[in-house]
């Protein structure tokens, strides 16, 4: 074997220039391959932050559907009753959102449950926020506070502002930095709140908050539930909402299922929740891999093309080589091994110059108002890219030397010497 691979390398020396073509081929494709996944995928890793980490995995719920069928529409049943009158049809809204029933038995039932990582209550109410003559439409969250932090990462999105004060204050609460910029508070300012029944409430301002998304922080503020349920005037069992956290992420749709026929409520799982975006995600994870499958694919052409080019120039070399005693399966060996000396020179050079450019684009500064946490391009460190981006680049070379490797195997010697 030592003396097949001193022949692959003398061929190679021959062939330098081509050779170090098709290694560069080889590298700059695991290289692209490299940055490109670990770059996009640090960015799903980055969304998946700022959307998946604020959702629960079931949702519990209680809305009420309107029956299409109102007691308006028996009135055609009784043309003779009602000739003298008119009927308008309408539908009064509510003053605010339907709570949970049982809020706190679900809650209890769910904490002992041992596919449950943590249960916490949310409060959500419709406002205004009044700002001199205007009036500002918003949501006001009302949270366990302390159980959002340990659950949800709630003070990686706080930009200014203490979750313990937000926790233990009274009547104090979270904006949304894009409300906070249109309203022009600060933080100590007092803002005016008015719910769907017209009451109204003062609220100090104790901290900003900042989701990455400016659609949602202009209109969404939050709050401890105390203070919120104070704000609608309800009593401590008051919810809207049980957010659910689970040991295996996996299990949310068919537990929610589950639960939504076990409490008579409706529940939600993340993955319905988030189908769109994981989608997204999903659709840049595969281009992502199928810009470097391609670029590994041309990689193997080059090599492709480089072995044939030094067969049918090596054909003497081939042809003296059998008759000094090398078979088939060892000239077969030769073209492999020199196949295998391009991808694997190739593969290093590439994993070298990918994670480089990963570092390099690691320290890329990104500025943006509405990612204040994020100073730097995410990055995906993660091994398991690698290993692919080399395993591929070796398969790839592997085949790329098969076939000329099979041509020069079934050289023969005595058509080479008689041709010249």
């Amino acid at each position: 074997m030592r003396l097949l691979a001193s022949i692959a390398v003398t061929l190679l020396r021959a062939k330098l220039r081509q050779s170090i073509v098709a290694a560069g081929g080889v590298t700059f494709s695991i290289a692209m391959f490299v940055a490109l996944l670990g770059f996009m995928n640090g960015l799903n890793h980055l969304l998946d932050g700022l959307i998946l980490n604020r959702t629960p995995h079931i949702r519990l719920f209680n809305e009420l559907h309107i029956s299409p069928k109102q007691p308006v529409d028996i009135a055609e049943a009784h043309h003779g009753d009602t000739a003298a009158y008119n009927f308008i049809r309408s539908v009064k809204p509510k003053d605010d959102l339907p709570r949970l029933r049982n809020a706190t038995a679900i809650m209890g039932a769910l904490e002992k449950d041992p596919r449950v990582l943590s249960v916490t209550p949310r409060l959500v109410a419709q406002v205004l926020f009044n700002v001199g003559t205007t009036d500002l439409t918003g949501q006001v969250f009302g949270v366990d506070v302390m159980k959002e932090v340990q659950y949800y990462m709630f003070q990686d999105y706080l930009v200014e502002g203490d979750p313990y004060d937000i926790a233990t204050g009274n009547n104090t609460i979270v904006l949304g930095k894009g409300l906070a910029d249109l309203m022009a508070a600060r933080i100590g300012d007092l803002v005016q709140v008015t719910t769907a029944t017209g009451d109204r409430t003062m609220l100090r301002v104790a901290g900003f908050f900042q989701s990455g998304i400016a659609e949602y922080d202009k209109v969404q503020s939050y709050a401890n539930i105390k203070t919120v349920q104070k704000l609608l005037q309800r009593p401590p069992s008051y919810y809207t909402d049980i957010n659910v956290k689970l040991h295996d992420l996996n299990a949310a749709p068919a537990m929610a299922r589950e639960l939504a026929a076990r409490f008579r409520v409706q529940a939600t799982d993340i993955q319905t929740a988030n189908a769109q975006f994981e989608t997204g995600s999903d659709v840049r994870s595969i281009i992502s891999y199928a810009v470097g499958v391609v670029l590994l694919i041309v990689a193997g052409f080059g090599i492709y093309n480089i072995l044939n080019m030094i067969i049918y120039e090596k054909l003497d070399t081939i042809a003296i080589l059998k008759a000094t005693g090398f078979n088939g399966s060892d000239v077969r060996r030769i073209f492999l091994l020199l196949s295998m000396i391009i991808g694997v020179v190739g593969a290093a050079g590439g994993l070298v110059l990918g994670i480089t450019l990963q570092h390099i684009i690691d320290n890329v500064p990104f500025n943006t108002a509405a990612l204040p946490t994020v100073t730097t391009f995410p990055v995906d460190y993660n091994v398991k890219y690698y290993l692919i981006a080399v395993s591929f680049a070796l398969a790839t070379t592997w085949v790329a030397g098969f076939f000329p490797a099979r041509k020069a195997a079934h050289v023969d010697p005595v058509e080479i010497i008689r041709g010249k």
